[in-house]
């Protein structure tokens, strides 16, 4: 009897790539978005990432959300934390490590229902919200914020495969940010192709853009998956820390070698609320001025310090068993 893997993976190869059409028009072309050259498609080779995915408390997620139109996506009755770290090998601005920390949410007038935007991801404009977005190097935070809208800036950052685990840290300005270990999931070799959507804050105004993935890659689900997250003292994290975030996964997923495409297109729309008073309130990213003077160097800083994390419990032992460690101060339980 095939197993479901051997039954699935036939499937996926037939799906067709999430890439637009005009972005294989555009192939070759080149370009020079503030004063950062491209050659089209604005893409990534040989391109590790890691994912995992945490349930938290969904009204906390929404108190989260800035504006009127960002709503959290519903599993379980929980929303969802998703962390992705993706090691860029390749790529028209270098080297570089990204390190998301986001909010799995649906973008328009009503709530969705659950699930469903999982299979009609396009209707419900299912997405993430980007709290927090550490990168390698200057050239990317100045082309992901002054381009995109991202929320990038610059810190220390590494990305560590054994053959058991694949972890990532971020520390900013002597601070732990956040700590990341996947155990790595069965070999199941799943050709996978994924659109992703980012909603970000940035001169208190809303941007979209969407990315896209082809890899083959491994997942773990439910009771397969195993990872542990830890918080620290960073202000990047802080908002995180009032979502309530749990122990367990959802899903983590391991991708050695995938290749990607950033969309040149994106959308951006105003942050509105009730009134003057909380319009002025709203969190809406930073303003112009922090990208003004950016340069282009790709040098990284130095590789964050792991002793911020040694003396925690690893993961599958009788105290965490893929849980969030105790013992790291800002840790979440």
């Amino acid at each position: 009897m095939k197993t479901l893997t051997e039954l699935v993976t036939p499937l996926l190869k037939l799906m067709p790539s999430p890439v637009p059409r005009r972005q294989e028009r555009l192939r070759g072309q080149h370009a020079l978005a503030d004063g950062i050259k491209y050659v089209m498609p604005v893409n990534s080779d040989d391109s590790p990432v890691l994912m995992a995915a945490f349930p938290i408390n969904k009204k906390a997620a929404a108190a989260a959300l800035p504006g009127t139109e960002m709503r959290p996506f519903s599993l379980g009755g929980k929303g969802l934390l998703v962390v992705t770290v993706v090691n860029y090998k390749s790529t028209d601005i270098g080297k570089y490590i990204e390190y998301s920390l986001a909010i799995a949410i649906t973008h328009g007038s009503r709530p969705a229902p659950p699930i469903l935007p999982l299979i009609f991801q396009k209707t419900f404009k299912l997405g993430q919200f980007v709290v927090d977005l550490p990168v390698s190097s200057e050239v990317s935070v100045k082309g992901g914020k002054g381009i995109w809208g991202m929320p990038k800036h610059q810190a220390n950052l590494d990305f560590v495969v054994t053959d058991s685990t694949v972890s990532a840290q971020y520390d900013k300005d002597g601070q732990l940010g956040c700590y990341i270990e996947i155990e790595r999931p069965d070999p199941l070799g799943l050709p996978l192709k994924l659109a992703a959507s980012n909603y970000c804050v940035f001169r208190n105004m809303l941007w979209k853009s969407d990315i896209y993935f082809e890899a083959t890659g491994d997942i773990a689900l439910g009771a397969q998956a195993k990872a542990r997250l830890i918080l620290g003292d960073a202000p990047g994290v802080e908002p995180l820390k009032n979502l309530q975030v749990e122990s367990k996964p959802v899903f983590t997923a391991w991708l050695p070698q995938a290749h990607g495409v950033l969309d040149d297109h994106y959308e951006a729309w105003f942050l509105t609320a009730p009134t003057e008073s909380a319009a002025a309130a709203i969190r809406g990213g930073d303003m112009l001025d922090s990208i003004v003077n950016l340069g282009q160097s790709q040098e990284w800083l130095t590789p964050p310090d792991r002793s911020r994390i040694a003396g925690t419990a690893p993961m599958g032992t009788a105290r965490d068993s893929g849980a969030v460690p105790r013992a790291t101060p800002g840790s979440l339980q």
